[in-house]
């Protein structure tokens, strides 16, 4: 039996990390900050989505989403945006943004990150900015998570490690070393999954949906089978008795925590990763089905224009990218 659902969910995800700017700034200042593209230097092929984070060294600074209120970030601190919104940052994210394209020196020789620095005297803030790359906008995890995850890694036993770890990897950035991407990566999904724990014990989290169905040991559990193996021919029977429980029993609790039954959200959850490796990709219909959890290609083509009102085929022509002019 699994013992780790949200560890089973974010391995399904299949994240990738990265650091890709240092910054010192001195106030009073503000900036305009989200994860583009271009930031994913010796990614092939380059990401199509991200999870943006910051990591603060020293001093402090405001983040800050529109139509939100500022979260005060300080030494220590990490703060993650599931969605990679866009964001300011700063010592008053009232003040009219600098031109950070003006102010980023790119990497050169000793120098492997990109720097950003501003103003005179001693920085009110020193921190990295990095990434999580990932292929899937609508995974139920992060489309429940707030906009914005604030982890005080120095709070914890988990978090003073990840502290250490992340000072000796800054430590090495700024002094030119070779640190390895593979451990910026695994290190930045290790500060994911503790910021979404930190959440899920938060009391004021919601009490119902997807999440409060994660932060159940039985539902999370099913979840996680769902995410990780969807290509099996899961049932309510098969998955209630994989986490222990009576199929009545197994459904009731799954509806009521996550708002619809649980082969309901596995056809859409499976649909919805299809749709998407449909646009995204050229794999045959009939592998995309398989891999669905469909035995046939006929009863995935039914199921997914009952759920997108076309084809599979219409909707690959439909939403595939427009042709140079």
């Amino acid at each position: 039996m699994h013992t780790d659902p949200l560890a089973d969910i974010l391995r399904a995800l299949r994240l990738m990390g990265g650091v890709f700017l240092e910054a010192e700034l001195a106030a009073p200042w503000c900036v305009v900050s989200q994860v583009e593209p271009g930031d994913c230097a010796g990614f092939n092929p380059v990401p199509r989505h991200f999870i943006a984070y910051h990591y603060v060294c020293a001093g402090e600074m405001l983040l800050q989403v529109e139509g939100e209120a500022p979260v005060r970030v300080a030494a220590g601190d990490i703060v993650m945006l599931p969605r990679n919104d866009a964001h300011r940052l700063g010592s008053d994210t009232r003040l009219k943004p600098l031109p950070a394209a003006e102010l980023v020196q790119p990497p050169g020789e000793g120098a492997p990150l990109a720097r950003l620095a501003h103003g005179e005297g001693t920085p009110a803030a020193h921190f990295f900015c990095g990434f999580l790359a990932h292929d899937h906008p609508d995974d139920p995890l992060l489309v429940a998570l707030p906009r914005v995850l604030r982890l005080g890694v120095a709070n914890t036993t988990t978090g003073q490690w990840i502290e250490s770890s992340l000072r000796f990897a800054a430590l090495g950035m700024s002094a030119g070393e070779d640190v390895s991407p593979a451990r910026l990566g695994r290190l930045a999904e290790l500060l994911f999954v503790e910021a979404v724990r930190q959440y899920l014990r938060d009391p004021d989290a919601p009490g119902q949906g997807w999440l409060a169905g994660l932060r159940d040991p039985m539902v999370g559990q099913a979840l996680a089978l769902m995410h990780g193996q969807r290509e099996r021919a899961w049932t309510t029977e098969t998955l209630a008795r994989e986490v222990g429980l009576s199929r009545s029993a197994f459904a009731e609790r799954f509806t009521g925590l996550v708002g619809e039954p649980p082969m309901r959200y596995l056809s859409q959850w499976r649909l919805r990763q299809a749709a998407r490796r449909l646009v995204e990709t050229s794999d045959p219909i009939a592998r995309i089905a398989s891999d669905a959890g469909y035995e046939s290609e006929p009863a995935f083509h039914r199921a997914f224009k009952r759920a997108h009102q076309t084809t599979p085929a219409g909707w690959r022509k439909q939403h595939a990218p427009a042709s140079p002019a």
